[in-house]
């Protein structure tokens, strides 16, 4: 993930298949800073994934659980989820993704 820490902006490239449709391997995703209680369900986040220290994922807001944010990729059958890992803590919820700007410019929603 590359920063513009003054404008609390990042890029992030997209490298597996667990949000396709919505997105695909090669998309490049703008996203803006967040503290974990600044999302709602159905946006598409960026996370650090639990119990992988630096590994981040991308996935889409389903609900608030206790101990965190309960994350799905819209692929299930490639996604490596709060399915399988669990709640993502507040702390680990790193930013909102605001749209693709590569290959096409689109807003992403449900």
């Amino acid at each position: 993930m590359s920063n513009v820490p003054w404008l609390g902006l990042s890029r992030v490239a997209v490298a597996g298949e667990s949000m396709s449709p919505t997105m695909s391997p090669g998309d490049w995703l703008l996203c803006r800073r967040v503290r974990g209680m600044d999302v709602r369900p159905g946006q598409i986040v960026v996370a650090e994934q639990p119990n992988r220290l630096g590994f981040l994922v991308i996935k889409r807001v389903i609900r608030r659980v206790d101990g965190g944010w309960w994350l799905e990729g819209d692929n299930p059958t490639a996604s490596d989820d709060s399915r399988t890992y669990g709640p993502v803590s507040d702390q680990d919820v790193l930013s909102v993704v605001l749209c693709r700007y590569w290959p096409s410019p689109t807003r992403l929603s449900r």
